[in-house]
């Protein structure tokens, strides 16, 4: 669903006030949070949350297995991006009735190898004959005082990215037959790698806030940080990491519909100076897949972050800054 309608469908949304719903559908972050206590069976002082959420998609590629592979990383980095561990998992998928057996086994198999190289379950799941559709809902643990929710930016701190951006243009110029398969290929691995690693070392580090960079594309989820921290975020687009050629094909107008939705819609919202490369900031806008992780992070803390996530080969890409809240909620340099 488009980042707009969206937005607008969940300020409809009433929900009960709950203290033990620490994070919720109000703040568009990447998944619900749920605090555990006595009612639920813990001991007396214990302090643990539950990490909730779903993703499924259609066909990003036209391998099963990496289909497999990459639905569920990216239903997986939700959890990530919370600062939460996987537990477990249900299937969520869709099938036409003539789709190949065989096909539909790689595709499951493929997503549970997965789950299990993130040392989570799958305990289950429910499929349905349509459109082809595959994804996991995935449950998780975090521990509330280390959560990274999208709220929790602050003025001075410094933005990270784990993954270049440029999935959208890939995708799309696959499609329609302009890229070969051998770099198709090196794209649909990128989205396939977990991105525990990266949270790993941001949770070493103490980092603050997360997102990981999925349909509203690099600014669309820096946008709901922003918001949801009462920030203005500042991304200087020429510190961004662009996947292999993703700017060639931006030029030959290559980008996912994701780009124009969301530049339509956050127009209001967002700064762009002059000289920054019209095709580079629909690269910015685009829609990704399993992108990588957006932290946030104090700026006396960022060395430590920078460590972390070169121990853990992780490449480290500075990409920006929080500033207080301006006229814009992102500001692209």
């Amino acid at each position: 669903m488009p980042q707009g309608h969206l937005a607008q469908v969940l300020r409809d949304l009433q929900l009960e006030p709950d203290p033990r719903l620490l994070v919720g559908p109000q703040t568009l972050d990447d998944a619900g949070v749920v605090l555990l206590g006595q009612a639920e069976g813990l001991p007396s002082g214990v302090s643990l949350a539950l990490v909730q959420t779903a993703d499924f998609f259609p066909p990003v590629v036209d391998d099963p297995v990496l289909y497999g592979e990459i639905a569920a990383a990216n239903a997986l980095s939700d959890v990530y991006a919370m600062g939460g561990k996987p537990i477990c998992a249900l299937t969520l998928a869709s099938f036409p009735r003539d789709f190949p057996s065989s096909w539909i086994a790689d595709i499951q198999k493929a997503g549970n190898a997965k789950l299990r190289e993130a040392g989570a379950l799958l305990a289950g799941g429910h499929t349905v004959q349509g459109e082809i559709q595959f994804g996991f809902a995935v449950t998780g643990t975090v521990d509330p005082a280390r959560m990274t929710a999208n709220s929790q930016v602050r003025q001075g701190d410094l933005l990270y990215l784990t993954k270049p951006i440029g999935m959208g243009s890939y995708t799309t110029a696959a499609k329609k037959g302009h890229v070969e398969w051998s770099s198709m290929q090196r794209a649909a691995r990128q989205m396939a790698t977990l991105n525990q690693a990266a949270a790993h070392a941001m949770l070493a580090a103490g980092a603050r806030a997360c997102t990981d960079i999925t349909g509203f594309g690099l600014v669309g989820h820096a946008r709901n940080l922003a918001v949801a921290s009462g920030v203005t975020l500042e991304i200087k687009a020429g510190s961004v990491p662009l996947f292999e050629a993703a700017l060639d094909l931006s030029r030959k107008g290559l980008n996912s519909g994701g780009a124009k939705r969301g530049r339509t819609h956050l127009a209001s919202e967002v700064g762009i100076a002059g000289g920054v490369e019209d095709a580079l900031v629909n690269l910015l806008f685009d829609a990704e897949t399993s992108g990588g992780l957006l932290i946030a992070i104090a700026a006396a803390a960022a060395a430590s972050l920078e460590r972390e996530l070169a121990a853990r080969a992780v490449a480290v890409h500075a990409i920006g800054r929080a500033l207080g809240r301006g006229a814009h909620t992102i500001e692209i340099v």
